[in-house]
């Protein structure tokens, strides 16, 4: 605790009454950066830190301009925080940072339930907002608590299951259009995401090693996915007519990244010539791990290909392959049938003592002792 130097500035870390207090001085001067200190440790003893604090005057739109500004351009799940920040506006917007409570927090979560959205969903949306107050309490002390973490998620298990039949999957291919189709090829074969497969540049492919490196996940790690024969062919293809203006491995045909939102607008109709209900590009993914455990792939093996950081979230494919818990059980009937072996051995070796002792007799005349033991 104390004075701490991130780069050439130094960072006051001070634990006040439970709470923890970062926040730069402001200068690579060590002792002008203690003066800072000493002033804000007497601030904290008055009782008048806090209350220099900008949650009352500090609106709900300048956290979000500033988080969109300054947060999200460093995340790989950029553009869906972004449907969430436009959804935050609406419903906190006008209001300031104080008048941003628990309860209406809660409201806007019924508001959410209301609209039909799923538990998994929600916490998602709740994740995002809760990032956002972090910041303006840790490092922008626009306010003293954060609301957010004061709410609790939702409980409820992501219970979608649907992946594709190889005949749903043929039937798709056919409806789509050649660049879509490529799209729903490489998702099908590498359980890539879809923000990681618009997002692949051909720098990120290595077509030596067959592989393509997903530099920013959904969970900030960075992770290599093995390219099977269909995805290596469809990148050695798609690497003959490249677009010269750009290094994304899936552009729009102007040479700018696809918009997901288009994309799955795109894939709607594709759906429904195909005769296929229920199914959205993420079910792509989840085909691909369903294969995978339906073939007896371990489910170590599917967490590191679909690049979840808890087995907990690759447990859900377990089901589908009942086989592996049916070694289990079968042990039992290897270890009975070890146990009638040896007890078969156990007698045949008994007999063969006898019948040596009765041709001992035989041939000596002389009976052996009988043992007491």
């Amino acid at each position: 605790m104390g004075l701490v130097k991130r780069g050439n500035v130094w960072w006051m870390n001070l634990i006040f009454q439970g709470q923890r207090i970062r926040r730069s001085t402001g200068t690579a001067n060590r002792a002008l950066a203690d003066s800072i200190m000493a002033k804000v440790k007497v601030q904290l003893i008055e009782g008048q830190y806090f209350d220099r604090l900008e949650e009352k005057t500090r609106t709900f739109d300048e956290l979000m301009d500033r988080f969109e500004r300054e947060h999200l351009v460093k995340l790989a799940s950029q553009q869906i925080c972004q449907v969430f920040v436009k959804r935050f506006r609406a419903f906190f917007g006008g209001r300031t940072l104080a008048e941003i409570t628990p309860r209406l927090i809660v409201d806007y979560k019924s508001t959410r339930y209301a609209a039909g959205v799923q538990a998994a969903s929600i916490n998602r949306e709740l994740s995002c907002l809760r990032k956002a107050f972090n910041l303006a309490k840790r490092e922008w002390e626009w306010c003293r608590e954060n609301p957010v973490s004061r709410v609790s998620l939702e409980k409820g298990a992501n219970k979608r299951d649907r992946w594709l039949t190889e005949d749903e999957e043929a039937q798709l291919l056919s409806a789509c259009p050649s660049w879509l189709r490529d799209l729903v090829v490489f998702a099908l074969h590498t359980g890539m995401r879809l923000g990681e497969i618009l997002s692949l540049t051909w720098s990120a492919v290595d077509l030596v090693r067959r592989t393509v490196t997903v530099f920013r996940s959904k969970n900030g790690e960075r992770r290599t996915v093995p390219l099977n024969h269909t995805a290596m062919a469809l990148l050695t293809e798609k690497a003959k007519v490249r677009h010269l203006k750009t290094c994304l491995a899936f552009p729009s045909q102007a040479g700018t990244r696809l918009d997901p939102n288009h994309l799955r607008q795109a894939l709607r109709p594709a759906m429904a010539k195909a005769g296929i209900v229920d199914c959205h590009f993420h079910d792509l993914r989840h085909t691909f791990a369903t294969r995978l455990v339906q073939s007896g792939i371990d489910l170590y093996k599917v967490q590191r290909l679909l690049g979840h950081k808890s087995p907990i979230m690759t447990q859900r494919y377990a089901h589908h392959y009942p086989e592996s818990l049916r070694d289990g059980v079968e042990i039992l009937d290897r270890r009975k049938r070890c146990d009638t072996k040896s007890t078969t051995v156990l007698r045949t070796s008994e007999s063969v003592v006898l019948e040596v002792l009765e041709k001992m007799v035989g041939d000596t005349g002389i009976e052996p002792v009988a043992s007491s033991v």
